[in-house]
C-alpha cells in the first residue's frame, strides 16, 4: 500500500494518472513500480525481475527500485506494510 510521496510528480501520476513533471519516456515504467508498490503487502512481493530491487544504506531504512538508465524509485517501508516518502531519484 502507497501512504505517501516526496515526489510531486509521482503523486500526480498515482492520483490523477498523468503528470508533466515525469519524462514521458519514464511514465510506462513508474506507473508499473507505483502498482507494484500499491499492491504489495510484503517486500518480498517487490522482488521482480527488472526492478532490481535492494535495500540502501543508512537511516532511516530506505529500499530502491530501478526504473530506467540512472533512475531509481526509493522508499522506506513502514512496519504496516505501506510504502511511505516514495521519490524518483537519479543516481550518478
Amino acid at each position: 500500500m502507497i501512504k505517501s510521496f516526496r515526489h510531486k510528480g509521482l503523486a500526480e501520476l498515482y492520483n490523477r494518472g498523468k503528470t508533466k513533471k515525469i519524462g514521458a519516456d519514464l511514465l510506462k515504467r513508474v506507473q508499473r513500480r507505483l502498482n507494484a508498490l500499491r499492491d504489495a503487502s510484503i517486500l518480498e512481493d517487490l522482488s521482480v525481475p527488472g526492478f532490481d530491487f535492494h535495500p540502501l544504506q543508512g537511516e532511516p531504512k530506505r529500499y530502491s527500485i530501478h526504473v530506467n538508465g540512472p533512475w531509481c524509485m526509493v522508499f522506506e517501508w513502514t512496519a504496516m506494510g505501506e510504502a511511505v516518502r516514495i521519490d524518483l531519484v537519479q543516481y550518478h
